[in-house]
């Protein structure tokens, strides 16, 4: 398949399009709205000549922050536009720069919105997180002389077998990216393989290893455990679940609480949409529940904290004293561990962590990591970390040497970026 041949395809696609933002708005009320914007139409103000960045959804956002804060330290005069693809990164975004980045969605890959976009936008410099890379965004950019840099670029081997399938479409795409910032050796040997040029490849290592954690952040969540009279009891969190894995976590949780009659989870969906039907989940169960939402203190009768709140995950990781990623439990691929990981909380995932492959095998190999297949497993994991506090600390330790041993590839990529910005003025 050949950009041509792709590009037939996604107009006759369009229906489609419609059809499941329309299926998804039912679930979620936001994806029905802002439409134009994936089409390139009624887009906010936008001021030119500044630095456009994509991060497609949550995780992504929450790992370009620290790019965008050091770039609006860096480039005051520049203005930043932040793009994505969902609601809940657009909520992100908003929540973390408010109005001091210019933000709309990423249109879709259509060649007429995808012009019309560049042509409002007309950036200096693009910068594309991690692999969301359309060929056509990709092809306007060049034929607009915009440079785009590839940042915390990771290609898994399922993913580089898929690209590998459409030669004719991915090596032209990857042959006009001006540089790849990737994780690792063997992500950038993949990116070569698939048709990027070898000088443009540089390795840099994770973003996600820079990151900061606010100092009041702990000294918060213990004041809000001493006010829910928390402060000795045993709490576990099991973080971005996707459906299929909480109905694991609650079943090891009633384990847990025959163990430790006083435990709490706090249970944090991935995405808004299944923060009710999670709800009715640990009700069916029996499960007395507090919603994160109302803002309402947790009691001695509640057994599940829902996470149904937006932007606190790293606090709610805080409140914790045990720590499960969730999207690892079902074939998701995983989520960042290194967010409990900074806060120095013992951290358990699944099997399924193939998007962080590196990551999970530095901090398993130094012991800040425990891999666990199913609910019995889970249920004696974080048993044995609160009964042994000691062995926790070691693993909190652990992850932190790690942590600290990987930090830089924020810098790394701060002189990419700038190197591209002296090349293009």
């Amino acid at each position: 398949m050949n950009r041509t041949l792709y590009t037939v395809l996604l107009y006759l696609g369009v229906p489609l399009i419609f059809i499941r933002l329309w299926l998804r708005s039912r679930k979620a009320s936001a994806y029905g709205q802002r439409i134009n914007e994936r089409f390139a139409l009624n887009l906010p103000e936008l001021q030119q000549g500044g630095i456009w960045l994509h991060a497609v959804s949550v995780g992504e956002s929450i790992a370009a922050a620290p790019v965008i804060k050091a770039l609006q330290q860096q480039y005051p005069d520049l203005p930043i536009t932040v793009t994505c693809m969902t609601p809940t990164g657009s909520e992100r975004i908003q929540s973390l720069f408010g109005d001091s980045v210019q933000h709309c969605y990423l249109p879709y890959d259509l060649p007429c919105a995808s012009k019309r976009f560049f042509q409002r936008l007309r950036p200096r410099l693009g910068i594309v997180m991690e692999t969301e890379l359309w060929p056509n965004h990709i092809h306007q950019c060049a034929q607009f002389n915009i440079p785009v840099l590839l940042a915390n670029g990771r290609l898994s081997e399922r993913s580089a077998r898929g690209y590998g399938r459409f030669p004719k479409l991915v090596a032209p795409m990857l042959a006009q990216l001006s540089g790849l910032a990737v994780q690792t050796e063997v992500e950038a040997q993949r990116f070569i393989e698939l048709g990027a040029r070898p000088t443009a490849v540089s390795v840099t290592g994770s973003i996600k290893y820079d990151l900061q954690v606010s100092a009041e952040l702990p000294a918060q969540a213990r004041t809000l455990r001493e006010q829910w009279h928390a402060s000795a009891r045993p709490v576990w969190i099991a973080a971005s679940t996707h459906e299929g894995e909480d109905a694991v976590v609650l079943a090891a949780h009633q384990q847990l609480l025959q163990q430790f009659p006083n435990a709490l989870l706090i249970l944090v969906p991935r995405h808004p949409e299944r923060f009710s039907s999670v709800y009715a989940l640990c009700m069916e169960q029996g499960m007395s529940v507090q919603r994160r939402s109302t803002h309402a203190p947790v009691h001695t009768e509640h057994q599940v904290l829902l996470g149904d709140t937006m932007g606190e995950l790293m606090f709610l990781y805080a409140l914790a004293d045990v720590a499960l990623v969730g999207g690892s439990l079902i074939e998701h691929g995983g989520h960042n561990m290194l967010e409990p990981v900074a806060l120095a909380k013992p951290t358990l995932t699944g099997p399924h962590y193939f998007n962080f492959l590196d990551i999970a095998r530095q901090l398993s190999e130094a012991g800040g990591l425990q891999e666990v297949a199913d609910a019995s497993e889970l249920t004696d994991a974080v048993a044995q970390l609160w009964s042994h506090p000691a062995q926790a600390e070691r693993m909190c330790q652990a992850g932190q040497q790690v942590l600290s041993r990987n930090q830089g590839a924020l810098q790394r990529l701060l002189d990419m970026i700038e190197k591209q910005l002296e090349i293009k003025f």
